[in-house]
């Protein structure tokens, strides 16, 4: 019988009780969830923001932003931040202490863990939370994995700067170091110990102009590709065909398209904001074996064949390299990177690291580094790493990241990875939202080219 049919019915039935028939749907729509935004400040003055859907799931995610401007987020994406709430998921974040360098590594973590404690006061107890980060927000992450048992029940970080703060700042000293020695020999170009962003401003653009100059020459292209492999940069450029195996020009074009896009602007405006957030430089090249260096990386092969082509003589370079090297570390900001910056000293609750292939910013072989620590720390049980066949950071689809959300709470709810976390899994999943796509692909990065 039609539900209109049968409510005619019993009300001409009952009489007065259409009184009650009537107010029984409305107080029921009056009681019904509707979504939430909340927002709040902690008591470094970090602003944080919550998202809670009309129909939560009961989990939670507590998402870590990038490097950039400390603005609290609580997503990667829009567009994943429309899909997280449509299947349910409650999202939170904060902007860590806004008072400081961008670099906010000495308050994020702190932050994070406070605005967990903020957005339980406002909502029921999750069922489940999850950690997620992005890009340096991955390094917070991967410290929440690390330090959030019994508050956190697992972790998925995206393009994550997991081999934390000082090597970042090494293997890109090396980076630049070689570009300032090798093409520019007469100028004692200021490297590290930055007193302003437009200090760290000049040195990238003189380093860019270099590299620039450098590209016009089969000598200056060789070069330029002993730098790209000292700062693990990937030879597949955005809207470009992946070079040959053994294209070892074109490989060295694609990395030169990296650098004249302006990526040693990023990385010196980064080194800035490091130092400033370490209070002095924490890195250095003092010791540094230059040619062992070069046999490390994955790279190696191309550039002793430009090096070839172009008549130079490479172990000169090398040896020019490892007798100029003089820089060192302040030894307080070590201390300081090493208790703000760095992670992968063990792993309290199961992480998923996903990672780009080609990432310019923050190079695939971090993961590799990130691992062998986790490895040595005795917890490799808990870590999954994947990957996603494409050029750029934190390139993913909205699909490859709910994808992986997925199998985080597979991993929580079930105990067990079960190959939730494969690439063929993940790829099968996320094809299967029919959102944008995926690109999961069985991988296994090369080691990091950093010195010790």
């Amino acid at each position: 019988m039609p539900a209109r049919t049968r409510l005619a019915r019993t009300t001409a039935a009952l009489g007065t009780a259409v009184t009650l028939c009537v107010i029984t749907p409305l107080a029921a729509q009056a009681e019904t969830p509707t979504p939430r935004h909340l927002t709040g400040t902690l008591a470094d003055g970090a602003t944080w923001i919550a998202d809670v859907p009309a129909d939560w799931n009961g989990t939670l995610l507590l998402f870590s932003h990038g490097f950039g401007p400390t603005v609290a987020q609580d997503a990667p994406s829009d567009a994943t931040r429309t899909e997280l709430l449509a299947e349910g998921y409650a999202l939170a974040g904060s902007s860590y202490d806004p008072k400081g360098s961008m670099w906010a590594l000495e308050s994020a973590e702190r932050d994070q863990f406070a605005t967990l404690d903020a957005v339980k006061g406002e909502i029921d107890e999750p069922r489940r939370t999850l950690s997620v980060g992005q890009s340096m927000g991955g390094l917070v992450n991967a410290r929440i994995a690390r330090d959030g048992a019994g508050r956190v029940d697992g972790a998925l970080g995206l393009c994550g700067l997991v081999a934390g703060g000082t090597d970042l700042d090494n293997y890109q000293l090396d980076a630049e170091y070689a570009i300032a020695r090798l093409l520019l020999p007469a100028e004692d170009l200021k490297l590290v110990n930055f007193t302003s962003a437009a200090e760290a401003s000049a040195t990238a653009t003189r380093l860019t102009s270099a590299v620039t100059t450098a590209q016009s020459t089969p000598r200056g292209r060789a070069r330029v590709a002993l730098a790209a492999a000292f700062l693990n940069l990937p030879a597949w450029a955005p809207g470009q065909e992946r070079p040959a195996a053994d294209d070892w020009a074109g490989q060295e074009e694609q990395q030169y398209a990296w650098l004249a896009q302006g990526l040693l602007s990023f990385v010196e405006g980064g080194r800035y904001a490091v130092e400033q957030s370490m209070g002095g430089n924490n890195s250095w090249n003092r010791g540094v074996d230059y040619a062992g260096l070069l046999a490390e990386s994955v790279h190696a092969p191309q550039v002793h064949a430009l090096y070839r082509a172009g008549g130079l003589d490479l172990q000169a370079d090398l040896r020019t390299l490892t007798r100029g090297a003089a820089i060192d570390a302040d030894p307080a900001a070590v201390r300081t990177a090493q208790r703000t910056s760095s992670a992968g000293q063990g792993l309290g609750v199961p992480l998923l690291d996903v990672h780009t292939t080609a990432d310019n910013l923050v190079p695939v072989e971090q993961e590799n580094r990130f691992a062998d620590r986790v490895r040595a720390a005795g917890d490799a049980g808990l870590l999954r790493q994947a990957y996603v066949e494409r050029q750029g950071h934190c390139a993913f689809t909205t699909a490859e990241t709910i994808a992986a959300v997925h199998a985080v709470e597979h991993r929580v709810a079930t105990h067990h990875w079960a190959g939730a976390a494969d690439p063929a899994a993940l790829q099968k999943a996320a094809l299967a939202l029919g959102l944008d796509g995926a690109a999961y692909v069985p991988y296994r990065p090369a080691e990091l080219t950093v010195g010790r």
